[in-house]
């Protein structure tokens, strides 16, 4: 896999606010020179999760998660490596090379995406040429800029229109049936997937098209909706229909509407309401609910109002509750019996859709509603029996003010009140952790105390001139010491964090990830002035090591086998002073 160039990370790391990139998903306070969470990667009362915008990095002394604003994205957004680069690259106006994007993609890879993108232009082409298809959107109202915002089509009628169009040769073929275009029969004879229908192009949040879903015109012609099988390049649990959509029309998304099918989504855009996704043939899954969180605090499930679509709600709040940190909101809207998205906003357009979500049902008032529907509440064993079905619920809400307050609302309800929690050992400060707390902090080695002092502040090294002296010390820790130095100078600007995203996955990360959190009294004159005086103790102690390995020599074979050039280095080295 090609490597995108150090300078150009170096350089997007430099240009990102990684207290603006976790600030945005995660609430941050701050605390002296950094800022503190409850860390978002695993459930925790009290905050252990830190970030130092001067060292452009963050760590949770909890779980011991670290790393710089790219693999947050890609920790947190569950984003690759390349889509996490374009993503803070897009937010600080750089674009990433091209040639590095396209080589980063495997060959296969490529093809794929191309066959599936080639299968989209195909079907927008045949709708072009199809009465039938244009005259079914034209009566569900979808105009053609709308048409073309969500690049619908047509799959023909018959068994090979697409593979006559497109599978040219064996390769092509494998290809496309690879991402799902083709069935086979049990004779193995291949033929298209989607006949006779609408097709709906899914994007992913790249906005590369990567599956379909097709959709029927009239109601006998077998199911309404048939979706794209998992492929190398879909997996429909973890994606949202319309979300490249959404997020193209919006800088920050404001709300999330989740609704059943793509002609909801596409008709809630139609009329204005441009914030719809929808979940791709599947119940709500808890991907599905950390993709809708991380692009909007507020999600709202719309739903029939019967009881399938009552049991599709309670689904997706049994995948939402344990994502419900605090500053998130869902709801739930049920619609009237017969209504569906589409036709609902066609009758009372966006104001009234709009209308309709303020009177939503929050989360917490349809769990209680849900559990206790069966439950005579006047009787204490009714009471009983709720509290012991929200208990294994409520167990897996993050701690927050959320859970406390749902934990607050099942003592009214049941008067069964919460075991005070476990005292927790009171934690450490970062100051106290960094080891600034007292004089109890160790004494560190000079080759420690070099390091630490050019992981605080990199451009220290701005002032340590190559050679080394201390190179040919056999210490340890003098190879990192100077591969450290020889990168810093070679990477001027570097940041911190883009330090250690050089080591990331090497053995010494764990210990330059300490090292790096550990902090120095005074400002950068004083510890350029401690850095310079580390390293000239270090040559000193060449000279040292050098008289010793002159008195092993003569140990081992005596004076008289010194050659004359030895003899006098070591006169001129006991003469030296100390």
């Amino acid at each position: 896999m090609a490597r995108i160039p150090d300078a150009f990370i170096d350089d997007l790391l430099a240009r990102t606010d990684i207290v603006e990139v976790v600030g945005s998903r995660v609430p941050l306070k701050r605390q002296g020179r950094e800022y503190s969470a409850r860390c978002p990667f695993h459930d925790e009362r009290s905050p252990s999760f830190t970030v130092s915008p001067t060292k452009q990095f963050y760590h949770c002394f909890g779980c011991g998660a670290h790393g710089t604003a790219i693999s947050f994205l890609m920790n947190y957004d569950r984003l690759e490596f390349l889509d996490a680069v374009e993503e803070l690259a897009k937010r600080v106006g750089m674009e990433v090379p091209r040639d590095t994007r396209q080589r980063n993609e495997s060959g296969e890879s490529r093809d794929l995406y191309s066959a599936v993108d080639a299968a989209a232009k195909f079907f927008q082409q045949q709708l072009q040429a199809s009465t039938k298809a244009r005259a079914y959107l034209e009566r569900r109202g979808v105009d053609p800029d709308n048409q073309a915002r969500f690049g619908i089509g047509y799959a023909p009628e018959g068994w090979e229109g697409l593979k006559s169009a497109l599978g040219t040769d064996e390769r092509r073929l494998a290809l496309l049936e690879k991402v799902g275009l083709f069935s086979r029969n049990d004779a193995g004879r291949v033929y298209d997937k989607f006949r006779d229908r609408v097709m709906f192009p899914i994007h992913d949040r790249r906005g590369r098209v990567i599956a379909f879903g097709g959709r029927v015109m009239e109601k006998d012609d077998g199911p309404k909706y048939l979706n794209s099988p998992e492929t190398p390049l879909f997996h429909k649990g973890r994606e949202l229909y319309g979300l490249w959509q959404v997020r193209q029309a919006h800088a920050k998304i404001p709300r999330l509407i989740v609704v059943e099918g793509y002609m909801d989504v596409v008709a809630l855009f139609q009329f204005g309401v441009n914030t719809a996704v929808a979940t791709l043939g599947t119940a709500t899954t808890p991907d599905h609910a950390e993709l809708l969180f991380r692009n909007a605090a507020d999600v709202y499930f719309c739903f029939d109002g019967d009881r399938a679509g009552r049991g599709a709600a309670w689904k997706a709040l049994e995948s939402v509750l344990p994502r419900m940190r605090d500053g998130r909101q869902a709801f739930f809207l049920f619609l009237p019996e017969g209504e569906d998205p589409d036709s609902i906003v066609r009758k009372e357009g966006a104001a009234g859709f709009d209308a309709r979500l303020d009177q939503a049902t929050p989360l917490s008032e349809f769990f209680f509603n849900e559990l206790s529907k069966d439950v005579n509440l006047a009787g204490m064993e009714g009471k009983a029996r709720l509290a012991e079905r929200a208990k294994p619920l409520m167990a897996g809400i993050p701690d927050g003010a959320f859970r406390d307050l749902m934990l607050q609302r099942l003592t009214e309800l049941t008067g069964v009140g919460q075991r005070a929690p476990a005292a927790e050992p009171s934690r450490p400060t970062p100051s106290m952790r960094a080891g600034r707390a007292g004089a109890a902090a160790p004494r560190r080695s000079l080759v420690r105390t070099a390091i630490a002092l050019l992981l605080q502040k990199p451009a220290l090294a701005e002032a340590i001139e190559p050679p080394y002296l201390f190179a040919v010390l056999r210490q340890p820790g003098i190879e990192l010491l100077v591969e450290l130095l020889d990168l810093v100078r070679a990477r001027p600007g570097i940041t911190t964090g883009a330090v250690l995203e050089h080591f990331a996955e090497r053995e010494e990360e764990p210990a330059l990830q300490k090292l790096a959190l550990q902090g120095f009294p005074g400002d950068e004159s004083a510890w350029r002035h401690e850095l310079v005086d580390a390293l000239a103790q270090l040559d000193r102690q060449v000279r040292q090591q050098r008289i010793d390995e002159l008195h092993q020599r003569i140990r081992e074979v005596g004076m008289s086998a010194l050659s004359d050039t030895e003899k006098s280095e070591l006169r001129e080295l006991h003469a030296t002073p100390r």
